[in-house]
């Protein structure tokens, strides 16, 4: 049972979809109300004001009690066949709560799998090689054949194929979404969304009800993926992968990196090679993985063979009958990304901007130069680097893009 009442529980997620009140602002706000939110939510501006959450967004919780309401809140989930928890909720991921960021709400399609399982984060390029899907299924199925869950994002590539070959092993896995839990981002994974929990893992996200997939979710979602894991597996990324966010956060989360070796040739494996060559753990074969995480096995690891000719998870389109598969209709068509124009950075991009010039920064030095937590910093980089602002060169380095 969880120890937040369903009554409280919707001012959790009401104050949840309040902009720029993130972790720290919410145990603010539950420090200074002893823990109550129902008190928060109906405070004056003053009393808000007086909890340390600033002006601006105490203004927000104000206003947005105009537009909305905790019952309304729940309504909303229980039309769409969502489950809300908070970070005190026994059932809440306890590695992500023990992490400096963790999400105050998470929403949840699916079941969680239990607290006390052991779990590894897999992660890698949306534009695999044949190696890199081949050695992502054979390592995910036999993570799943010893009872690893397996944690990924559902995005194309090797997060899809982590996913997949986990499910047709028969073990259980959890997507981690950078939008609302009403829809599928990207659309070609919506069957494998709704086949995941059909089949006894979960979709969940911090983002609540009809918010909409933006490029800068997708820094912040990474943070869950490495946080509720043990450590993460690289199998196949290049150095411009936004797998690199997930292996940031995890050495922030002073979580394992396991890296897949590849050729000194292959684009696709020049962040694998490198970090392996920083001291990520170099891994061979599964128990390269499962002695790091507890799990030591003396077995003698069979390669998985894999269907002939099968090469990208999202060219799977029928099921073992031959015939088109079909999926429950409880996620929509997820709304196309949103872009903003390339040339015009926002406010907060722009004042990110102000601390890049034409040498090098490391990620670091920016945090602390712009005062904005990690999760923030590397959203907007990445938003700067979408738009042709800024580039990366080298490690976490960044400067003016000429």
């Amino acid at each position: 049972m969880s120890t937040t009442s369903t009554d409280s529980l919707g001012y959790w997620v009401a104050l949840s979809r309040v902009p720029r009140l993130g972790s720290a602002r919410f145990r603010l706000l539950e420090s200074y109300f002893d823990g109550d939110l129902s008190t928060a939510w109906n405070a004056p501006a003053r009393d808000l004001r007086a909890s340390g959450v600033g002006r601006a967004v105490a203004q927000s919780i104000v206003n947005a009690r105009e537009t909305s309401s905790p019952d309304q809140e729940l309504s909303r989930l229980r039309d769409a066949g969502v489950t809300a928890i908070n970070w005190h909720d026994p059932t809440y991921p306890h590695r992500l709560r023990e992490t400096d960021d963790a999400p105050p709400v998470l929403y949840v399609r699916g079941i969680l799998p239990a607290v006390e399982t052991p779990s590894v984060a897999v992660v890698g390029t949306r534009h695999p090689t044949d190696y890199g899907y081949r050695v992502t299924a054979e390592l995910c199925a036999s993570l799943a054949a010893h009872g690893v869950t397996v944690v990924s994002g559902l995005a194309l590539g090797i997060d899809s194929r982590a996913h997949k070959s986990v499910v047709d092993a028969g073990g259980v896995t959890v997507a981690v979404l950078g939008n609302g839990l009403d829809t599928v981002y990207p659309r070609e994974n919506l069957r494998l969304a709704e086949r995941i929990v059909a089949e006894g893992g979960a979709v969940i996200s911090e983002f609540a009800i009809g918010v909409r997939p933006e490029a800068s979710h997708f820094p912040r979602r990474n943070r869950i993926i490495s946080g509720m894991t043990l450590g993460t597996l690289v199998t196949e990324a290049g150095e411009t992968s936004g797998t690199r966010w997930t292996v940031y956060h995890a050495l922030e989360q002073n979580r394992e990196i396991f890296c897949v070796p590849g050729s000194i040739y292959s684009e696709a494996s020049k962040l694998t090679n490198r970090l392996i060559r920083e001291g990520a753990k170099l891994v061979c074969n599964v128990n390269d993985i499962l002695v790091e995480i507890g799990l030591e096995t003396s077995e003698r690891q069979i390669p998985l063979e894999l269907p002939a000719g099968e090469v990208s998870p999202n060219a799977d389109k029928t099921g073992a009958n031959g015939h088109s598969e079909t999926a429950p209709a409880r996620f929509h068509d997820p709304i196309e990304c949103r872009q903003t124009p390339l040339e015009t950075p926002d406010a907060d991009e722009a004042e990110l901007l102000q601390h890049i010039a034409g040498e090098p920064v490391h990620i670091d030095d920016l945090v602390a130069l712009s005062r904005r937590p990690i999760a923030q910093v590397s959203g907007l980089l990445t938003m700067l680097e979408l738009k042709g602002l800024v580039r990366q060169v080298g490690t976490m380095h960044y400067q003016l893009a000429n």
